[in-house]
């Protein structure tokens, strides 16, 4: 209790010094807080649009070619058909799993009793569910039986659903609506994830294109693969895989504009590399935040102990012991640096809380999808008590070196220090 009235009595005494020093470590705690929960905020927010579709999954469409070849000019559009959705299950079964395709038409019309929206119409495979990640609410998705035997199938979004019918959705999975001209029956509902401002109903691809009457050929193509676990792996694959399909339409089998691939498992890969040095720049500017303090701690803790040479001085000439003036020195610096750092804690905590209740909830349009600013812009309570656990050992570190320094001052010396 003594020694505590001491360290009391001495921040009274010189206020202005423990304030700089409190607010060194304070501040070096509260950025180190904030930086990171923005910085996981940033990543988690990232992550969270990335995992609307399957990692291991890629999106094929045709292009224009680049290059004359065979005879023919460059500038042809190429439009992706039945023998690229045969080469790609056929010839590339050691990486591809699951294939489909696919196409849409704008503007359909889409009729419940009196109640219509307009959406777009898109035909599609099973896997599209799968690699999309569509998470049905009720009913099924679009399957291989009524691809087979073009099954006039619909699957609404939930949205569409609210705005062709007031009651239950649930209850409109096995009833009839009007596609253009067309009788669908509705055989499931899937849940609205803002993507394309949900506007999308799928039916079967079989089926799509015999109402269009688009022959064999596809918008795009779709699957998902495995093997592929490097970027020069995914680049080989992606550089081979372009080269078939350019043989089918007459274009040059280096063309890399004939067909274009969307590649989400590379694009994760790279997304990955950019949040793996985001992160790391994140600790290295936070750490050199909490250095600062530390520095701040260090340099006043020296100014402490020469301001206080006499002090010192007179205690040791009526008998107290250096072990004792060496406690009461540590002692003060970790008491400062407990109460500021827990200070700077509760404060980087609050921030970001902060951010999390108004950044954390606002969204931006990107045109296809909605997309959250922040998710979850937080630090684990561990880093938390960590960063000032460290800043708590730096700041008894600091003040270390001064105090044995002034525990060994002869008295004589130090009643000369001015």
């Amino acid at each position: 209790m003594e020694l505590l009235n001491e360290i009391w009595n001495s921040a009274k005494r010189n206020k202005l010094r423990t304030a700089l020093t409190g607010t060194a470590v304070a501040w070096g705690i509260f950025m180190l807080i904030v930086l990171l929960g923005a910085g996981n905020g940033l990543i988690n927010a990232t992550m969270s649009s990335s995992g609307r579709f399957l990692d291991n999954s890629m999106l094929v469409g045709g292009g224009q070619t680049a290059k004359a070849y065979d005879g023919l000019k460059e500038g042809r559009t190429i439009t992706l058909d039945d023998r690229d959705l045969q080469t790609t299950s056929t010839r590339f079964t050691q990486n591809i799993d699951d294939v489909g395709a696919s196409m849409s038409q704008q503007g359909v019309t889409i009729t419940f009793g009196e109640n219509y929206v307009s959406s777009e119409l898109s035909g599609v495979y099973p896997n599209e569910a799968v690699i999309n990640k569509k998470e049905m609410l009720c009913g099924r998705f679009v399957n291989d039986i009524d691809n087979k035997e073009q099954r006039k199938s619909l699957v609404l979004s939930e949205n569409q659903a609210k705005e062709l019918y007031n009651g239950d959705i649930a209850s409109l999975v096995g009833k009839y609506a009007k596609v253009g001209e067309f009788s669908f029956c509705i055989v499931g509902i899937y849940k609205s994830d803002q993507s394309r401002m949900n506007s999308e109903a799928f039916t079967a691809f079989s089926t799509f294109r015999t109402m269009y009457n688009r022959g064999d050929k596809a918008d795009h193509i779709i699957f998902s693969f495995h093997g592929l676990n490097s970027i020069k792996e995914n680049d080989d694959f992606e550089s081979n895989y372009k080269a078939a399909l350019n043989t089918n339409h007459r274009a040059a089998p280096d063309d890399e504009e004939s067909v274009w691939i969307w590649n989400r498992f590379k694009q994760n890969l790279q997304m990955n590399m950019g949040l793996s040095i985001l992160r790391t720049a994140l600790w290295v500017i936070g750490i050199f935040t909490l250095l600062s303090g530390i520095v701040g701690v260090s340099n006043i803790m020296l100014i402490t102990v020469k301001e206080r040479t006499r002090e010192f001085g007179i205690r040791k000439a009526i008998g107290a012991k250096p072990s004792a003036i060496l406690r009461l020195i540590i002692a003060e610096s970790i008491i400062i640096t407990t109460i500021f750092g827990y200070i700077g804690m509760i404060m980087g905590i609050a921030a970001n809380m902060y951010m999390d209740a108004t950044l954390g909830h606002q969204k931006v349009s990107t045109g296809l999808f909605e997309a959250t600013m922040f998710v979850n812009p937080t630090v684990g309570i561990d880093v938390c008590v960590e960063a000032t656990l460290v800043m708590i050992i730096a700041g008894t570190l600091a003040g270390l070196a001064p105090a044995r320094k002034a525990a060994r001052i002869r008295p004589i010396e130090a009643l000369r220090a001015e």
